[in-house]
């Protein structure tokens, strides 16, 4: 006798297929008819209905703030009737300075990038490190001021 001689005294059975796709007979445990029991079936998710009818922020770039472009500081705009109220005659403007008296806030805890605009101002001050617009820098220029630093750029606001 040997073991390849040996014989099960049972056959092993095989229960009869049904409720295809499962093993738990006739409806696999999806009850009765309907989208439910259907293979494949998926059920919206109400959250998803709430976000599909948020609008979107349109066009390149838009989003990409706070993930992209993290430690981007965005420019502080001034207008000069603001800084001409603020200041006296021949004072120094520069980023620190304006967030000294109040006129910006700190970004990321430093000072931030300041855009000077307008077109009214009588006294005759030393911007420096400050971008300023073409109107502002003729109207600053014309009342007796002086624009100094590398940060000092002529763009229109």
């Amino acid at each position: 006798m040997q073991l390849n001689s040996f014989a099960p005294r049972t056959k092993n059975k095989k229960p009869e297929p049904v409720g295809r796709g499962g093993k738990r007979g006739k409806t696999s445990g999806h009850g009765n008819k309907g989208q439910s029991s259907r293979a494949g079936h998926k059920i919206r998710p109400e959250a998803r209905d709430m976000i599909k009818k948020l609008p979107k922020l349109r066009g390149h770039g838009k989003n990409r703030a706070r993930t992209v472009r993290t430690n981007h500081i965005p420019v502080s705009a001034v207008n000069l009737s603001v800084i001409e109220a603020e200041y006296n005659k021949g004072e120094r403007v520069t980023p620190a300075s304006l967030v000294a008296k109040g006129l910006v806030r700190r970004a990321k805890g430093r000072a931030p990038s300041v855009k000077i605009l307008g077109s009214m101002i009588t006294k005759p001050l030393v911007v420096d490190g400050c971008a300023i617009s073409v109107v502002a820098q003729k109207a600053l220029l014309a009342a007796g001021g002086t624009i100094h630093g590398e940060q000092s750029r002529t763009r229109n606001a």
